[in-house]
């Protein structure tokens, strides 16, 4: 018998763990398992955005300015299915403080929806957008790679290395040479115009990007120091970082006002503000020029901010997560080791609010665990040295894993030189069920069927299965086949469950004496039930 086909590509992909991020409290444990790709985003850290095993995007959030793209600004409790974009698969996206969500598809097209007060959704209008808009003004016969959101503006980098920006431009984070809004994507050029751009990031109002040959580009706001220049004035075009001369970056990452850069050796820099500590170099003490950060002696490999936090993180190449910068109120001056494996967790724990810096997504992964491969192999007659038979009908085995799990089997099948075993004990629901547990742990059953199952597994002394034998026919239970179990909780010892079942019986007396069950109940059992049953008062009136 195989399990549905979403289960087998869910085994052979890792889970995204979202769980740290509060607003995934909201789904149940079947979405969050579906889930492989998700955006945390909102004032509050009280949107989000997901996608799943099957390519369907979901939202739910209070879908401030529209921005779940539902085509209304309707909150939601529920995850809510964003068909405007079905069959489309989200490469990447960006959110702005509005918020606005800026999104590339694989294909390289560019969709934005949402806060459009400041044209930062690049349509040429300042309405918002509740649905996803095609943006193609000037990018039609490009494919977008990256893309990045300030707070009210929006940064996009194409496969041939050229940068677009569009939205609030009150300090020149368009990159126009103007400080006039830019209700269309324009291409940002002054001396990046034969320069290849292989990243790009955002702060709240600047924009950096890094060049092929290592070298970082800024401009926008600099107030404070954030693009790394030694001053603190705007800049309308972009502009080298002169102090890093000599240095190849690969990464950059903004916060709200400070900036991360990663070099090709492991190192990081950091500038901008720093009154929480963000830029980690032991003080609050803005810098406009970059300063070297001391993670440890092991070279960095990744680094992570985002516009909307004064939280900064990194990752060693040994798998190390620090942190730095705001941190649930507190100021942490220096990079502090985290008992995280990744950054993302960095946010969602500890950042204000609780977002995630980048678009989480799963790498689909075929290795299988141990526990995923023996559940494969169950009832596999290809890989099977065994084989019962019950009810006319084969179960397929393997001698040594039933030796391993089972007391019983360790002794019955010993010397037992036999490839088929007959078993007239138990039905053939049941036996199937108490092999299929030994290879998953797990047991799937009607509560009459658990019945059955109850009774094997006193009878192998199987206490762990017991257990879970009683769960289910405890969420089973009705006024129907109460009396059943109660009688099958007494015939198996079960005591645990007897008194469940008898509880039960006593709160639903006048339902329960009307069944069939009660009719046929045993003798004895009958005569037990009454005495007990006026112990406890069911009989005063």
């Amino acid at each position: 018998l195989n399990k549905q086909p979403v289960q087998a590509t869910l085994s052979s992909l890792k889970m995204l763990d979202v769980g740290k991020w509060p607003i995934f409290s909201l789904c149940s444990e079947e979405e969050l398992q579906l889930i492989r790709q998700a955006c945390v985003f909102g004032s509050a850290g009280n949107e989000v955005l997901y996608t799943t095993v099957n390519d369907e995007i979901f939202v739910l959030g209070t879908n401030c300015c529209g921005c779940l793209g539902l085509g209304d600004v309707q909150s939601t409790i529920e995850p809510r299915r964003l068909d405007s974009l079905n069959g489309k698969k989200i490469a990447c996206l960006s959110y702005g403080s509005g918020p606005h969500i800026v999104l590339a598809t694989t294909e390289g097209e560019v969709f934005t929806w949402g806060h459009n007060a400041y044209s930062q959704l690049g349509n040429g209008t300042t309405n918002h957008g509740l649905v996803p808009c095609h943006i193609s003004t000037n990018l039609s016969n490009k494919q977008v790679i990256e893309v990045a959101c300030g707070s009210y503006h929006s940064l996009v980098l194409t496969s041939d290395g050229e940068v677009f920006a569009w939205g609030y431009n009150n300090s020149g984070q368009v990159g126009s040479g103007s400080t006039v809004n830019q209700p269309i994507p324009r291409r940002v050029t002054g001396c990046l115009q034969n320069k290849v751009v292989v990243t790009i990031a955002c702060g709240q109002m600047c924009c950096m990007a890094v060049v092929d040959t290592g070298e970082v580009y800024v401009w926008g706001y600099n107030g404070n120091g954030q693009l790394g220049l030694g001053n603190s004035g705007n800049q309308p075009t972009p502009c080298r970082v002169a102090a890093l001369q000599g240095i190849r970056v690969q990464r950059v990452a903004c916060g709200y006002a400070h900036t991360l850069v990663l070099t090709d050796e492991g190192q990081v820099y950091a500038w901008g503000a720093n009154s929480y500590g963000q830029l980690g170099t032991g003080n609050k003490s803005n810098q406009s020029y970059p300063t070297p950060v001391t993670v440890e002696k092991d070279r960095i490999i990744e680094i992570a901010a985002c516009h909307s936090t004064h939280t900064s993180a990194a990752k060693t190449q040994g798998g190390h997560v620090y942190m730095w910068g705001q941190c649930r109120g507190q100021s942490v001056i220096l990079p502090h080791l985290t008992h995280f494996s990744c950054t993302d967790d960095v946010f969602a724990c500890f950042a204000t609010p609780a977002v995630t810096w980048r678009l989480l997504s799963v790498e689909p992964d075929d290795h299988l665990t141990v526990a995923e491969s023996l559940k494969r192999e169950f009832d596999n007659p290809d890989t099977a040295d065994l084989k019962f038979l019950v009810d006319g009908k084969y179960i397929y085995a393997h001698k040594v894993l039933l030796k391993i799990r089972c007391e019983h089997f360790r002794s019955s099948l010993e010397d037992n030189e036999d490839d088929i075993v007959e078993m007239s004990e138990f039905s053939y629901p049941v036996y199937r069920a108490f092999l299929e547990y030994l290879y998953t742990d797990s047991i799937s059953l009607s509560p009459e069927e658990a019945v059955g199952l109850l009774d094997l597994a006193t009878f192998y002394r199987e206490n762990r299965l017991k257990k879970l034998c009683q769960q289910t026919i405890k969420q089973g239970i009705c006024e129907e086949n109460a009396i059943a179990l109660l009688s099958a909780a007494v015939k198996y010892d079960a005591q645990d469950l007897e008194e469940f079942c008898f509880r039960f019986c006593i709160n639903h007396l006048t339902v329960v004496t009307q069944t069939s069950g009660f009719a046929e109940m045993d003798h004895d059992l009958l005569k037990n039930f009454i005495s007990k049953a006026s112990r406890v008062g069911a009989f005063k009136n």
